[in-house]
């Protein structure tokens, strides 16, 4: 028993025990799967924001999970992110903020396109500095009052572990997540700060359906939530999923290049 009391008491130290009681994720700013991944904090007795650019799906999940909150707004727009944030702010602290916006148009180096190349960085890294500049003062002076530990996740993607084929606007975006989650790690854990990233694989989203070909393990966002859901009760710094796929690409990272490019090259077909 003593024993799990300190492990208790470690997880409130990193901020992240559940369930928060005011957790916002501004999910998909350009695609509709974070709103199924606030159902089970929605269902753990968390006051959930939702937050996306089309108004309807946001109205959609309000009404079907009552006392929760939808904020409608672009992610690339500084200054509407910041208004978002002040409006919640001022109605209390935030225990969870997370952000799980994401762009994704598959690209190879031989049809190069400046344009999308740009949006993805918009969306996916862009975005996350506005959410970031709006709520990490607020988290911090909540932290140091010591009324909460509250708590940042970024999604990235296993795509942001190494590069792939297909993956030239999208990969470095998710590794840009994955550095600055690590680097925010150590500056802000010491504060009372928890961080966390997540790696998922493929999951069932309007992102991934575009793809053609064939993509293993796929989880629904369901799965994808409850995933989650354990490695914050864990306290994990990064959450990847399925494992059963996660571990393979985990093992190709550690290969010396000349054998990694070779493996990949032979995997894919590409």
């Amino acid at each position: 028993q003593r024993h799990q009391a300190r492990r208790r008491h470690r997880r409130r130290q990193a901020g992240r025990s559940l369930p928060p009681r005011r957790a916002r994720r501004p999910p998909a700013g350009h695609s509709q799967r974070g709103g199924r991944r606030q159902r089970p904090l929605h269902a753990r007795g968390a006051q959930v924001c939702v937050s996306a650019r089309q108004q309807a799906p946001l109205q959609a999940f309000v009404d079907a999970h009552p006392g929760s909150q939808a904020l409608a707004l672009d992610v690339t727009d500084a200054a509407a992110v910041a208004a978002a944030a002040q409006q919640l702010l001022a109605s209390g602290p935030l225990e969870l903020v997370g952000y799980c916006a994401g762009y994704y148009k598959a690209m190879r180096a031989s049809g190069l396109d400046l344009p999308e190349l740009l949006r993805h960085q918009q969306v996916n890294v862009v975005g996350a500095l506005h959410v970031l500049a709006a709520v990490t003062p607020a988290l911090l002076n909540a932290a140091k009052a010591g009324t909460h530990a509250p708590h940042i996740t970024l999604v990235a993607s296993v795509a942001g572990w190494s590069g792939l084929p297909q993956s030239l606007a999208y990969g470095p975006t998710k590794a840009a997540l994955i550095n600055l989650a690590e680097v925010l790690f150590l500056d802000l854990r010491p504060h009372g700060v928890g961080v966390s990233v997540v790696c998922p694989g493929f999951v069932d989203t309007p992102l991934t359906a575009q793809n053609q070909f064939r993509m293993p393990a796929l989880l629904t966002p369901a799965q994808a939530a409850n995933a989650m859901l354990r490695g914050w009760a864990r306290g994990d710094f990064e959450m990847h999923f399925p494992k059963r796929f996660t571990v393979i690409l985990k093992l190709l990272r550690v290969l010396p290049y000349r054998w990694y490019f070779a493996l990949v090259h032979r995997l894919t077909g590409l």
